[in-house]
């Protein structure tokens, strides 16, 4: 069916102006504006660099389809990949809420945010303080609790007030790097979040 300008012109005005009776007379629009909606977001993909990807938030390590808009690189959409021989394209809830962990997420964290002890208030601080931080807290922990000898006089040379939890986003050559990082420190209380 061929359309004319004038009938295009026609038909957008009277599309336009059926849209702004329709606030005016209380017909609810948003399942018409949902499903518009629906169909960008179905251009998107259909334009969109599609990327594949693992989820490691456990040792299953299911497939995921990342779609990525091509002008701005950013990810707007996760599925599972059918393609995957583990997963065959099926999702936990941890996996499918992978997208929240993306930039597209507003409220993601992206500096270090510090509460001093009773206080009511967050304060910015930079990465670096943070690190420093942290190592001048454990250096202070290991002066003080560093176990040298047990009660039968055997060396032992451990840790005990603090513990480590691994990730499951890292692979063997990482996790044995870890692992050998806290054992020098003498920890002896490790373990690993595809475990729990």
């Amino acid at each position: 069916m061929k359309v004319t300008r004038r009938e295009f012109l026609a038909l957008s005005c009277q599309i336009g102006a059926g849209i702004a009776l329709s606030g005016c007379l209380g017909i609810d629009m948003k399942p018409t504006l949902d499903y518009v909606e629906e169909v960008r977001k179905m251009d998107r993909i259909k334009t969109a660099k599609q990327t594949t990807s693992l989820c490691y938030y456990c040792s299953v390590t299911c497939g995921l389809i990342c779609g990525s808009d091509p002008k701005t690189g950013k990810i707007f959409n996760i599925e599972g990949d059918p393609d995957h021989p583990i997963s065959e394209g099926s999702l936990c809830a941890k996996g499918a809420g992978m997208f929240q962990t993306t930039e597209i997420n507003e409220h993601r964290l992206t500096k270090v945010l510090y509460r001093a002890p009773f206080s009511d208030k967050w304060e910015t601080k930079p990465m670096d303080w943070a690190v420093k931080e942290i190592a001048k807290k454990i250096k202070t922990l290991r002066d003080k609790d560093f176990i040298t000898q047990n009660a039968k006089g055997q060396v032992v040379n451990r840790m005990e007030t603090i513990a480590h939890m691994g990730s499951s986003k890292i692979d063997n050559e990482e996790c044995w790097s870890v692992t050998t990082m806290m054992r020098a420190l003498g920890l002896v209380q490790l373990d690993h979040q595809a475990r729990v």
